[in-house]
């Protein structure tokens, strides 16, 4: 599935105006109230585009007249969370909607079952299982291939039991009979462990695809490709739409676009301020910004509308890890926890505080639940390399940064750490390698030349930790590291070494700015008078006198009178070395 253009949508608002109400309909009746959330806010972004309304179709036309009693009563206890209750009055009951509220209310009575047994006694309920098996034995039995909201329901089931590919045939199949049906979309865009794996699925070619597309790259931290895909459908008529505004947000965070990130939150908190949803998002923005007043009045915010919404107690925990309070901050996540055990964020977040706290055997535990939650998602593998790195135990560390490497290969921090973890193992070349990729993939911290260069002078090999160390230097964002008073006083010696006096001079004056290293300036100032002194005599030494280079570095060779300060640069290396 190729990243959405501008050009590449076609939308007739009309139609999808029509489709829209016609869903929100038919899923109020049927309990799918998150889904008919969605389209309402969807509804909600095109008021500007008017259409004539199509007749209010009554919702007991498909159910039949002895039923419709039962159905209304079943419908009322589903509202009202009584699932057991709901399952009952419609079990004999044949119409489409009342066969759907039935099984429905089956599911949603075991899941809320199991979760509460979670909660209080931390133990799986079998009883549970016991359902979801029933219901799949059901759907075996009874073949729903004309109800997509069957199918739907069946392909949750198969998730829930870990039967994935079946789980995506059915959930296919459900989409092609439903398109319009929002939820069967996102759990199939769950489902979706890679990028190649979108273009194996069998989609119609309906509006929502467009949708799908770009939840399916967010989901996969594919940012670049999910922000053309937002941009593409704003620009056909959804500008309005808070949920799109949201997902761009959401995906400027993931690129690590922070402020974009966080202009667009503000705006939706301007336009929408009791929208809960994001609001962990929100708050982790305002955390890396350390905006602790506008952090604190957003918990503040949210608390007042919702204080047991798993968002709301995100943001608070976020807020004490500010204060740097992190017992007080696990306790908000486990309140999270406890609100919704499948919360992905909580997880996470809970694993970083419990690194903070030192306590590396909890934040490994907390990691390998949300990898339950979410195998896809790098930052539960990276926490996990990072407990297990505390703990000493590289060789786990090397299989859990690769991993998380793997699933984010335009972050440089997780080489970075990976390439640590061989450089401890003494595995040189592939640190090696770590370091190169990190370079070429936009180092983010500004790290991956240091630690290249360092390697390099641990190996013995000087030249190329000159080129490195040069190459870092250059770098105007590398001005603030900690790395350049070292990096500069290896330069300036490695030159005078050479006697390349205007070289060494360059880089000395440049260490009498660094408190670490002016007293070291200062000396190599000093000698390299002393060599200029004796050097009126003597043949001055070119650049081309210096020993082959280690690796595979390229030296600029110009005339010291053209540049007295030209030195080794990098190559630009392959990103599929690593």
């Amino acid at each position: 599935m190729q990243p959405l253009l501008k050009n590449d949508i076609q939308i007739d608002l009309n139609q999808v105006r029509l489709d829209i109400l016609q869903e929100i309909r038919e899923c109020n009746d049927r309990g799918l109230i998150q889904t008919a959330k969605w389209l309402a806010e969807l509804n909600f972004a095109l008021r500007d585009h008017k259409i004539q309304y199509p007749e209010q179709q009554n919702p007991y036309d498909d159910i039949a007249s002895d039923e419709r009693e039962a159905y209304s009563l079943s419908k009322t206890y589903f509202d009202c969370q009584e699932y057991d209750r709901a399952a009952h009055f419609v079990e004999n009951c044949k119409s489409s909607k009342c066969v759907f509220l039935h099984r429905y209310s089956q599911y949603m009575s075991s899941e809320k079952k199991r979760l509460d047994n979670a909660t209080d006694v931390g133990s799986e309920n079998p009883e549970s299982t016991q359902v979801l098996l029933d219901l799949l034995s059901y759907f075996k039995a009874n073949q729903n291939s004309n109800d997509g909201y069957l199918l739907y329901l069946e392909g949750v089931v198969l998730k829930k039991l870990d039967l994935r590919s079946q789980a995506v045939s059915v959930l296919q199949s459900s989409i092609a009979v439903t398109p319009t049906l929002w939820c069967a979309w996102v759990e199939l865009a769950s489902l979706a462990n890679e990028y190649e794996a979108l273009d194996t699925l069998q989609l119609p070619k309906h509006w929502m695809m467009y949708f799908f597309a770009a939840h399916a790259f967010v989901e996969l931290k594919l940012s670049e490709q999910a922000l053309e895909a937002y941009t593409a459908l704003a620009a056909a008529g959804f500008e309005k739409s808070t949920y799109i505004n949201a997902q761009m947000a959401i995906a400027h965070h993931d690129a690590r676009d922070v402020d974009s990130s966080l202009a667009l939150f503000r705006e939706l908190y301007q336009s929408d301020p009791y929208r809960l949803d994001n609001w962990d998002v929100y708050s982790h923005l305002l955390y890396l910004k350390e905006k602790r007043m506008e952090l604190a009045n957003l918990a503040q915010k949210a608390a007042a509308i919702d204080k047991y919404r798993v968002e709301t107690c995100c943001v608070i925990g976020n807020y004490y890890s500010l204060r740097s309070e992190h017992h007080k901050a696990v306790i908000y996540f486990q309140r999270a926890l406890s609100l919704d055990p499948y919360y992905l964020s909580a997880w996470i977040l809970m694993g970083h505080e419990f690194i903070e706290l030192q306590n590396s055997n909890a934040a490994i535990q907390c990691y390998r639940q949300a990898i339950d939650v979410n195998r896809n998602d790098y930052r539960a593998w990276n926490g996990l390399g990072q407990a297990y790195e505390i703990l000493g135990l590289n060789g786990y560390c090397i299989y859990y940064y690769s991993r998380a490497a793997q699933l984010k290969p335009d972050d440089s921090r997780m080489l970075v750490s990976l390439g640590e973890a061989y450089e401890k193992m003494d595995k040189i070349p592939n640190a090696l390698k770590c370091y190169y990729k990190a370079h070429s993939t936009g180092d983010i911290e500004g790290m991956a030349l240091f630690k290249l260069a360092k390697l390099y002078e641990k190996s013995n090999m000087p030249n190329s930790a000159a080129a490195a160390y040069t190459a870092a230097c250059q770098d105007p964002a590398n001005e603030p590291s900690k790395e350049m008073p070292a990096a500069l006083r290896y330069l300036a010696q490695y030159y005078l070494r050479f006697s390349l006096l205007d070289h060494a001079s360059h880089y000395a004056y440049k260490c009498l700015e660094y408190e670490s290293t002016k007293e070291a300036g200062k000396n190599i100032l000093k000698t390299i008078s002393e060599k200029r002194l004796q050097a009126s005599s003597s043949k001055p030494v070119s650049i081309s006198d210096l020993p082959k280079r280690d690796m595979d570095f390229s030296v600029t060779e110009n005339s010291e009178t053209s540049d007295p300060f030209t030195t080794p640069t990098l190559k630009n290396k392959s990103r599929n070395k690593l």
